[in-house]
């Protein structure tokens, strides 16, 4: 009795030296707003795949070929298959490890030793003493299984799998963000494009304006310093283009990165950026916002498998049961070895282990995952409230470049026709050179402006769409 009574003063012992740890949580709650100002009704274009929502033949080809060879998305997706082989291991390490073992040994025992004094006197065939030294050979199965009593391989397993869910998730985030980018760089192109026409076509006119010019001074109606205000005129348009060219090149060189493939040209719809973009756009409902965008998705499913990894933390205070087990054959000659049952062998045990002194590593443990928990709260707290604040922005972008395109459309139509009415009174006398040099830069002023402001509607349009979580549909064929 008093072996026994000591055994469960020692299984008590071990109980309450393991008391689970509370955690106490809390981070306060956001307020959600009821709904999107500035946003037309309806649901979010989120929904819509990219082919739909952009519908331009060349920048569709484009986006697809950037997701099927860009470095980053190729990247992101290894780490999906990373994630995949953890949630195997997890799940592997709830199962019985069971494994096969053939060996042998010699073994020689020291003559006045208790074993080898027993072996001296000891037959080990009937008429025949135990030889020195003696052989052993074995062959057979080993098992050993952790009881998951607590939950912790339950948990680990359920935080590897959130997290395998978040890799998906951030897989979705980088074509969210990689249509978006290729859709800008489009954009941008097109307008490069409208410019350069421009600027050669104002070339034209400034080349035929200085020939007026020189014209005119040989005739002696106008002097040296109106040639040059025209010349220099001049050289600032073709270092205008210059630039636009470089930029141009730069530009289709950062979109050959973004498809995966060295600096080309790039294909594209020439009248693409004069299409109109409706001012506003259907927004949904906010709460759609957390079921659309990736990064939101992801950051709750980090979320929760912190919460796992505390729940984990936590079991690890509570003793751990393992049962072990054999089975297989044992002879010490060969010809004996799959003899049965005289050579059969077999065990079974069962062991309860816990933490008594000295718990440090495992309070470090728990420390870190209570604190991992926290920050991805407040981490997810902080996406939450920056989604919000870019849709916000990029519905009142889009509303106010719709704004500003119809005044730019305004001014252009207000000096449209004044080089050719400046030009006209310059000729005959009714007008200076300066008239002249003022009707050509405000026209060029106009028209480059209104090409800023049609690149700016576009590209709004775009990042809204980024905004709401729109993109990533469709592209990506990945099973869960």
């Amino acid at each position: 009795m008093r072996g026994a009574a000591w055994t469960w003063v020692v299984v008590a012992s071990l109980f309450a030296g393991c008391a689970p740890r509370v955690t106490n949580v809390e981070v306060r709650e956001l307020a959600m707003p009821h709904a999107f100002t500035r946003a037309a009704p309806g649901p979010s274009v989120a929904a819509m795949d990219w082919r739909a929502y952009f519908a331009d033949e060349h920048l569709v080809v484009l986006i697809a070929e950037a997701v099927g060879g860009n470095p980053d998305l190729q990247i992101a997706l290894q780490r999906i298959q990373v994630a995949r082989a953890e949630v195997r291991a997890a799940t592997g390490a709830r199962l019985p490890q069971v494994s096969a073992a053939i060996g042998g040994s010699f073994t020689r025992y020291g003559r006045y030793t208790l074993d080898g004094a027993g072996a001296a006197t000891t037959e080990i065939t009937p008429g025949r003493l135990t030889p020195d030294p003696v052989a052993e050979l074995s062959a057979g199965l080993h098992a050993s299984w952790e009881l998951d009593v607590w939950g912790k391989l339950r948990s680990l397993r359920g935080s590897a799998r959130a997290r395998y869910l978040a890799s998906i998730e951030g897989a979705n985030l980088v074509v969210t963000s990689l249509v978006a980018d290729v859709a800008i760089a489009y954009f941008e192109l097109l307008a490069l494009d409208q410019v350069r026409d421009i600027l050669r076509e104002t070339l034209d006119r400034q080349t035929e304006a200085l020939g007026m010019i020189r014209a005119q001074k040989d005739a002696g109606r106008a002097n040296e310093l109106a040639v040059q205000q025209f010349e220099a005129q001049l050289a600032n348009t073709q270092a205008l283009d210059a630039i636009a060219v470089q930029q141009t090149r730069e530009l289709e060189h950062r979109s050959s990165v973004l498809l995966g493939r060295v600096p080309g040209p790039i294909p594209r719809s020439a009248q693409r950026l004069q299409r109109g973009v409706a001012p506003t756009i259907a927004a949904g409902i906010p709460s759609e916002l957390l079921r659309n965008r990736p990064d939101l998705r992801a950051a709750e499913l980090q979320l929760q498998a912190s919460r796992l990894d505390v729940a984990a933390a936590r079991a690890a205070f509570y003793p751990t049961i393992n049962i072990t087990a054999g089975v297989g054959y044992s002879a010490f000659d060969p010809r004996y070895l799959l003899s049965t049952p005289d050579s059969l062998v077999a065990s079974i045990a069962g062991g309860l282990l816990a933490p008594l002194v000295n718990r440090r590593g495992l309070e470090a443990a728990f420390a870190t995952a209570e604190a991992t928990q926290i920050e991805a709260m407040y981490r997810y707290q902080s996406i939450v409230l920056t989604s919000f604040a870019e849709v916000a922005t990029g519905l009142s972008a889009l509303e106010q470049a719709a704004e500003v395109v119809a005044q730019r459309r305004r001014k252009k139509a207000a000096v449209a026709g004044t080089v050719e009415a400046a030009d006209a009174l310059f000729r005959a006398g009714k007008a200076t050179y300066l008239e002249v040099l003022l009707a050509q830069q405000n026209t060029l002023e106009a028209e480059l402006e209104l090409i800023e402001a049609l690149r700016d509607q576009h590209i709004a349009s775009v990042r809204i769409y980024k905004a709401l979580g729109g993109g990533w549909r469709g592209a990506l064929q990945t099973t869960r």
